[in-house]
C-alpha cells in the first residue's frame, strides 16, 4: 500500500504539528478566566492527548503539558469559587 506521500507502511506520516496541544492549551488559558467547569476537563482530554501524541513524535511537548496543567488549575479554580459562594450564601449582583 503505497499513500501519495511515498509512505509505504500504510500508517500517516507525522507532520511534526501537535494540534491538540495546542487546542489543550487555548482551552486552559481561556478557562481561568470564562467557563472553568467546561474549558478545565477539555484541557486535561487534549493536553493528555496531545502528550501522548508528542511521545510518538508529534512535537509540542511543552504545550501539552501546560495545557495539563492549566486544566487542573482550571478544576481547582471552579471548585475554590463553588465552595466560596457556597460558604457566603452564593453570589448576588448588586445594582446601584
Amino acid at each position: 500500500m503505497t499513500t501519495s506521500y511515498g509512505n509505504t507502511t500504510g500508517t500517516p506520516a507525522r507532520t511534526g504539528s501537535n494540534g491538540l496541544a495546542i487546542a489543550g492549551l487555548v482551552c486552559g488559558i481561556v478557562g481561568i478566566f470564562l467557563f472553568n467547569v467546561i474549558l478545565g476537563p477539555l484541557a486535561l482530554i487534549f493536553g493528555g492527548t496531545g502528550l501522548r501524541n508528542a511521545r510518538r513524535g508529534a512535537g509540542h511537548h511543552g504545550m501539552a503539558l501546560a495545557a495539563v496543567i492549566l486544566g487542573a488549575v482550571d478544576i481547582v479554580l471552579f471548585v475554590v469559587t463553588l465552595a466560596i459562594a457556597s460558604h457566603s450564601g452564593g453570589f448576588s449582583w448588586h445594582v446601584g
